[in-house]
Parts: C-alpha cells; structure tokens; sequence
C-alpha cells in the first residue's frame, strides 16, 4: 500500500471531523478476497501494538493471576486484578460487557482453561478472551495498553475493520499506525493479492478510499 495515499487519505478523512463533543475515531477498513474466513484456520485474532499510541484511548488493563504474578501486575500498572476465586463474580452481564469494552485482559496461562468456563463464551464471542501471560508482565501490560486487536467476526465476511488513533493525532501519526496494521493483516491473510480495496473513516464520517 502506497504511505503517500494513506496519508492523503487520513488527511481528507480528518477535514470531515467538524466540531464534536467528543473524541472521534479513525478505522482502517480492509476488504479481502479469496480468504474463506469460514474456515478456522483461516480466520485472524491478532494484536497489534500501535507505534503512535492511541490519541486518549488507550484500554485500560485488566489481569488474572495468582498472587506472585498479581503482585507483580500491580506494581506494573495493570488497572484491575482479578484472582482465580473471584472469575465467578464476573460472569454477570454488566461486569462482563465492562471488561471486553473498556480492558485489554492478560490472564496467567494455568488459568486459560478457567476462564474459558467462567468467562469464554461471552468473551469469545467478542474475540475479547484473554492473552497467556508469557514473559515480563508489566512489559505486556505497558504494550497492551496501545495495542488493538483485529479478529474476524459475525458471519466471517471478508471484511476487517481496526482502530488506528483519534482526531487528535496527526495524519503521519495516524499513518504509521494503519500501516503496522495492514501490514500485520496482508501478512496473515497470505499477501496483498488478498486485499480488495482499503478504506479509512472517522466516527461521523463518511469511508474514504485509499487509493
């Protein structure tokens, strides 16, 4: 993808922002063929950290862990803690919709199989499940926090829809972000010659073509 017509894209995107009382988001839209995301193996469920951040809407992190990794994860910044004992208390509708729109969830790997039975059918559904906790963890709670995640949904059509930044953020900021985008999708959808066409859009705006 040509960075010139991104940017010049973003740009024309950005000039539609008007005056809103809050603070809009740009997408990045790509249009696939010939990928039949029906199949499992063929469907995407990546993160991507975002290398101009998120313009003032970073997640918020939330971990699941015993109390060595908790312990560490609080003095790393993770913005809630959930131990094994209290997943239980989270499979109510309310709390449940809260984490998989306002948190980015870490949960220590002998724990996946717990949360799966207390939280996965809900959180699946919205390809919101928890990443394993391997390595540093208050190095993966610092890159969560400006990373997003692109995931096949629904009916598995061709379509993949991603958060680059906000209003706030320049064209060129905006720019690097949808390209570390496209590039971490073209690379799992098996090459550009599956992307059909790409488009970025602000919240109230109308898609603009790249291109």
């Amino acid at each position: 993808m040509d960075r010139k017509k991104l940017t010049e894209a973003i740009s024309k995107a950005l000039e539609d922002k008007g005056k809103r009382k809050f603070n809009q988001s740009i997408e990045l839209i790509i249009n696939t063929r010939g990928v039949d995301f029906s199949k499992s193996e063929n469907r995407v469920n990546i993160d991507i950290l975002l290398p101009k951040g998120k313009g003032g809407k970073e997640l918020k992190a939330a971990v699941i862990a015993e109390k060595m990794i908790a312990d560490q994860a609080k003095k790393g910044g993770a913005d809630l803690v959930i131990p094994p004992e209290d997943l239980s208390s989270y499979a109510e509708p309310k709390k449940l919709k809260d984490l998989a729109e306002n948190y980015f969830l870490l949960a220590q790997p002998n724990l996946m199989g717990q949360v799966a039975k207390s939280l996965g059918q809900y959180l699946g559904k919205r390809g919101k499940l928890p990443r394993p906790i391997v390595g540093d963890v208050m190095d993966l709670i610092n890159k969560s926090k400006n990373s997003i995640r692109v995931a096949t949904k629904g009916k598995y059509l061709p379509v993949l829809q991603a958060f680059v930044g906000t209003e706030k953020m320049t064209a060129e900021e905006l720019t690097d972000n949808a390209e570390a985008i496209y590039d971490a999708v073209k690379n799992k959808i098996g090459g550009e010659g599956n992307v059909k066409s790409v488009y970025v859009k602000l919240t109230m705006g109308r898609p603009i073509k790249v291109g």
